[in-house]
């Protein structure tokens, strides 16, 4: 008898791969999609009792494929769907058949299925619930939740970028090498926003969603051991387990924000850190330097400080000076006027945000007030502090962050 989480680990691992296979064979993306969500049920209901197959994977494209062949014949009403992959019935038979037995079933799809569900033709929106479904093998109710939205709500959201590869003839491929590296960068982009509404979550009553951040993680491992010579994807893995690292001390008993500098650093997890730590350290002497690296080479040096005091400010300032020249945003700013407050001071500091205001992707956002808060806070002013906290508070959609940023106006400006 398989272990129960054993059998789900594998089968999340295998999805990708069984779903890539299908479509690659068949189009239809939507179709293949059911298909295989059919066969990883069987498999989650029998391999338990019965014992895992000695190959799994093809035990997976053989049974998709069936249930694949079950709905071209059994439907009248999808005859075009069975003409569109292009196969007579004794034809997929045959394959379903010899799924696991064709040197083609042991081609790993997992690369191309990724660079369809994130494709530029899709929302962004749309790109990380597919790939939250598709490739990370979660339950349209799990990404639901995970967005605070309605599952129905999600539900469309994935229909809708389903349609759109149908229309638009969008297939499972590596792209060719002249536009492999701005895809590339689309993956990257969608597996990081993936680990950010995570690791912080845009609204609702948790500060976390540890289940997004741990998706991202598992697809940014699996993208890391497909192209493990890309400087970028080690870097975005690098930084994803910096980053983690730090969560059990985000929040405290009660699920209040606990921030960086108040954090209790004996309980970071010190084997993500030393994990991160080597593959950024591997990484950034091998070529050129991109953004995901030099913001793993941030977070490497506040996880190396014993304490808050400790902290190598001067060395964060360079390396936010570099990101800033390598690829600029109003974010990469936001945060260089911390470091730049922490070496030359919070007046400094307070100077560079005043370049943000004009910013309207910024100028508005509750980070940015939160930030010049916490500068004029250092700076002394307590009562333009609370008051500007107020006003950040005002605005977040997180509840944590807004009892946290009440929480310190209160402090500065009690009553």
């Amino acid at each position: 008898m398989s272990d129960g989480h054993g059998v789900e680990d594998l089968l999340r691992e295998l999805a990708p791969q069984v779903l890539g296979a299908l479509v690659r064979r068949y189009g239809a993306f939507d179709t293949c999609e059911d298909a295989v969500q059919e066969a990883l049920l069987a498999a989650a209901l029998q391999w338990p009792a019965e014992g895992t197959p000695d190959n799994p994977r093809g035990w997976l494209v053989t049974v998709a494929s069936r249930r694949l062949v079950d709905q071209v014949r059994g439907e009248t009403a999808r005859r075009r769907r069975e003409e569109r992959i292009a196969l007579t019935t004794p034809q997929a038979e045959l394959l379903a058949r010899a799924a696991d037995a064709t040197s083609d079933a042991d081609r790993d799809d997992s690369l191309a299925l990724l660079f369809l569900c994130c494709h530029p033709a899709l929302s962004s929106p749309s790109r990380i619930a597919l790939t939250l479904r598709a490739v990370g093998g979660l339950t349209t109710a799990q990404i639901a939740t995970a967005f605070l939205v309605p599952e129905a709500t999600m539900a469309q959201r994935i229909s809708r970028a389903k349609q759109t590869i149908r229309t638009s003839g969008l297939a499972p491929r590596l792209p060719e090498p002249a536009e492999r590296a701005e895809r590339l960068r689309e993956v990257l982009h969608v597996l990081y926003l993936i680990f950010n509404e995570g690791y912080t979550a845009t609204d609702g009553a948790d500060l976390t969603a540890p289940a997004l951040s741990a998706e991202a993680i598992r697809l940014t491992r699996l993208l890391h051991r497909l192209v493990p010579d890309d400087a970028e994807v080690a870097g975005l893995l690098a930084l994803m387990l910096l980053t983690d690292a730090r969560r059990p001390t985000r929040t405290g008993p009660d699920g209040a924000l606990v921030p960086l500098a108040e954090q209790d650093r004996g309980r970071w997890d010190r084997h993500l850190i030393a994990e991160g730590v080597a593959l950024i350290s591997r990484t950034l002497p091998r070529g050129q330097v991109g953004p995901y690296q030099l913001q793993a080479a941030i977070a490497a040096v506040h996880d190396e400080a014993d304490h808050v005091d400790a902290t190598d400010w001067p060395q964060i300032l360079v390396l936010y000076d570099l990101l800033e020249r390598v690829a600029p945003s109003p974010v990469t700013t936001l945060n260089r006027a911390v470091a730049v407050a922490m070496v030359h001071g919070p007046a400094a500091g307070l100077a560079l945000l005043a370049t943000l205001d004009a910013d309207k992707r910024l100028a508005r956002h509750h980070r940015l007030l939160a930030t010049r808060a916490h500068l004029q806070e250092l700076l002394g002013d307590h009562a333009t502090a609370a008051t500007t906290y107020r006003e950040a508070a005002r605005r977040t959609t997180s509840t944590p962050e807004r009892h946290h940023l009440t929480a310190r106006a209160t402090r500065l400006a009690p009553g």
